[in-house]
């Protein structure tokens, strides 16, 4: 059943890893909690249980956007869904109350702020949710990125209801997932399904800052035509980079929180509908895009964490097709994330924590190995060199440098841990300035050990150092590095410490990335021509009409027949009947009209039958000897027959007269069993 139903509905043919036992749990009303990577497919782990199962299943998510986006795909691949948000029309708000008293809903959407509205609860009772399924669960955390406090609420609303309760997220460390258990399942423990943060399809690659409007402008020239994302720090970032992609030639738009709310709501329209645009944006954007088809995301500065880098990078590629990132960074965004987090209003802890969290980026940036392999350790996983990021094609040239780290190391122990890196620098450099000769610390052992290295050397061992978090910024003493626990079995000489080389080094050229050969790139241009125009028509997202993977497997493949087109992997049946003809003209011209009874059972088995009775019918309209009166069976009875397939000439009389019995029985019976 599940399996007929994901064919249906959304068109594919088997599961992704790891999806089919989470769908399985959940129809089978366990308490469910599955971390999975973006683009793992978690929205498809609750919407086709709700499918499998009696009753409406309430999905509470962060975003209108987000939501919108889901229901409408769910429409147009024929599922009963509805958003229930504070952004619907009276109108729509009628339609959502008329579909769940008339009990012909299956989805029903809302943000959890609706929750802390007293008529929810009765609402929902009336309605027979029989689950709950709770998107982006790792909102619930309060010391999360994206804390939302209603999400507080749905432990309360599971216990009231008393269904069970599914959660999902892709960003949740093991501190997160047990606030999860604790605030949504009230203590209870879920099934956990831990399916990795890996996503192999996404190549990863950093730079160091050396012309950052050129590096950019460089990556997305060579990506011309594919969507993209540039995240940028600041606000007014945004603004004159989207004007100097526009300059290039390269369709851009910009997207910060200071906007007005009707120019990001178009600016969301725009990218979600256009192929091929590019937005300049802060981390405002992004949250509630559920566009499948981003082919890239560049950070023309570096992110404020590695769970937010994460978070950025995870929005290229949701379909599975390879995906590209570039992220830029120099000591100017090092300085600027240090600041926003001692300038913050969290505890001493949390300060300490999120210099930590940074640190791991800045590690990931200064990387000597497989990005891949430091980025899912930092989630607890192990994995083997990826091959499919910017160190695996070209490693940098390293050297041991334990002994500059032990040095900086013992210079900033014998100084108090009291300064900052210039402080220590001075003192290894030997250079007495007034800060150090009024301590005292042109006295100490370490003062000028370091002389034959350079002092632009000694900042970049120093950031690589904070990089392998040896070190770390404290809060209380005004940024003053200090050693961490890891740092002592280096001092110790127990372990070493390699390092890249500041050697400058030539860019590398960006190389031109294509979706389809260029056999097939003027097919896949008419084909995305041809959704773009439909989209416009039915104003909904391109991707909601077909993702740009189906579209390329439809270019590849070249499918001849609508039966050859309900074979290609995101073609369900609603889209085939919605889409079919239209897609099949742009690839083989105008098809054969099909009868409705036949375009039923296109890309099934019993398609292939439906078609071998009606021959033998044609066969025997007036008999083996063509001498009889004409007799025929309707299409719509052949379609009964070839879906039924009777094994017997009792099991297909219940489907034929005595007479078409008679004339058809024996050839059809033949043609079943021809058919197994």
């Amino acid at each position: 059943m599940p399996a007929d139903l994901l064919r249906r509905y959304f068109g594919f043919d088997g599961f992704r890893p790891g999806q089919q036992e989470i769908v399985e749990a959940v129809a089978g009303g366990r308490d469910v909690l599955a971390i999975m990577p973006t683009g793992g497919g978690k929205s498809l782990c609750f919407q086709l249980p709700a499918l499998m199962r009696d009753g409406l299943t309430v999905v509470i998510s962060p975003l209108i956007a987000l939501m919108r986006d889901q229901v409408r795909g769910l429409r147009e691949a024929g599922v009963a869904a509805f958003a229930l948000t504070s952004g619907n029309t009276e109108d729509e708000n009628d339609e959502v109350f008329a579909a769940i008293t008339e009990g012909r809903i299956k989805l029903l959407y809302m943000a959890p702020e609706r929750l802390a509205s007293g008529g929810t609860l009765p609402l929902l009772r009336r309605a027979g949710v029989s689950a709950i399924a709770v998107d982006e669960a790792h909102c619930v955390s309060q010391w999360g990125h994206d804390f939302r406090p209603d999400y507080l609420r749905i432990g309360e609303l599971k216990r009231a209801l008393s269904v069970p309760l599914s959660a999902f997220t892709a960003t949740a460390d093991a501190e997160t997932r047990a606030e999860i258990v604790s605030r949504l399942f009230a203590g209870a423990e879920p099934v956990s399904f831990l399916r990795g943060f890996d996503r192999p399809n996404i190549h990863l690659a950093f730079q160091a800052k050396d012309g950052p409007r050129a590096q950019i402008m460089g990556f997305a020239k060579a990506r011309r035509g594919q969507s993209g994302i540039v995240y940028c720090a600041s606000r007014a970032k945004t603004e004159t980079l989207a004007a100097a992609l526009n300059a290039e030639g390269l369709e851009a738009i910009c997207y910060h929180g200071g906007m007005e709310p009707a120019a990001r709501r178009d600016a969301e329209t725009r990218f979600q509908r256009e192929d091929g645009l590019i937005v300049a944006a802060t981390i405002a954007f992004g949250m509630g895009i559920d566009k499948p088809d981003i082919r890239w995301v560049a950070h023309a500065d570096l992110p404020k964490s590695i769970e937010s880098y994460y978070q950025e990078i995870g929005r290229a590629g949701r379909d599975g097709a390879p995906a590209e990132t570039l992220t830029l960074y120099g000591p100017d965004d090092i300085r600027l994330r240090r600041a926003q987090i001692d300038e913050g209003l969290a505890d001493h802890a949390r300060k300490e924590a999120d210099h930590a969290r940074l640190n791991t980026l800045l590690g990931l940036a200064e990387a000597t190995g497989c990005r891949r392999q430091l980025l899912l350790a930092y989630f607890g996983e192990d994995s083997a060199p990826c091959g499919n990021c910017d160190l695996c094609a070209s490693p940098p040239a390293v050297y041991d440098g334990t002994r500059q780290v032990q040095m900086a190391l013992s210079a900033m122990l014998r100084t108090g841990e009291w300064f900052g890196a210039g402080h220590v620098i001075d003192v290894l450099t030997g250079n007495a300035t007034d800060k150090v000769t009024a301590r005292g610390h042109d006295q100490i052992p370490t003062f000028g050990v370091g002389r034959e290295t350079k002092r632009a050397e000694w900042q970049a061992i120093i950031r690589q150092m904070m990089g392998r978090d040896l070190c770390r910024p404290d809060p209380a003493r005004h940024g003053a590095l200090h050693i961490t626990d890891s740092a002592h079995p280096v001092l110790r000489g127990e372990a070493s410490v390699e390092l890249r080389e500041e050697t400058r080094r030539a860019r590398p050229a960006f190389v031109p990335k294509t979706q389809v050969s260029d056999e097939d790139a003027p097919l896949l241009s008419a084909l995305k021509a041809k959704r773009r125009a439909l989209a416009e028509a039915a104003r909904v997202p391109a991707y909601v009409i077909f993702p740009d993977r189906t579209l390329i497997e439809m270019a590849e493949r070249r499918p001849a027949t609508l039966d050859e087109m309900a074979g290609i992997s995101g073609v369900g049946a609603k889209k085939l009947e919605s889409y079919g003809d239209a897609f099949l003209s742009v690839i083989a011209g105008e098809a054969p009209v099909m009868h409705p009874a036949r375009r039923a059972l296109a890309g099934r088995a019993s398609g292939g039958l439906f078609d071998r009775l009606t021959d033998a019918q044609n066969r025997l309209v007036r008999g083996e000897d063509g001498t009889l009166r004409q007799l025929s069976c309707s299409p719509a009875q052949i379609r009964r027959i070839a879906e039924a397939r009777p094994a017997s000439e009792a099991a297909l009389g219940r489907h034929l007269d005595a007479a078409r019995l008679e004339r058809f029985g024996a050839a059809f019976l033949d043609e079943i069993t021809a058919t197994g």
